[in-house]
């Protein structure tokens, strides 16, 4: 599967075209993730959701009391995530 993908960045970049050249950097840096997710079908969609939450708590967060609170919160989240 690598080895094709390499094989469409390079005829991406061999058509010197800006918007190919451009997918082709992108897929390059991608590249890893694409065939850890197509060989084992891991995705980092969860943590990125988890992430998101933690964020938006914190945003909320700026009247909380302490750090403890704030922690507790971030429990309460994640029973109700799952």
């Amino acid at each position: 599967m690598c080895v094709r993908l390499e094989e469409i960045i390079d005829i991406c970049e061999a058509i010197e075209n800006s918007h190919f050249i451009w997918f082709a950097r992108l897929l390059y840096r991608h590249l890893r993730g694409i065939h850890t997710f197509a060989k084992y079908g891991i995705s980092t969609g969860k943590l990125e959701g988890i992430n998101n939450k933690i964020k938006t708590e914190r945003r909320k967060g700026y009247g909380y009391p302490d750090d403890e609170y704030f922690f507790l919160r971030l429990m309460e989240l994640s029973r109700e995530a799952s």
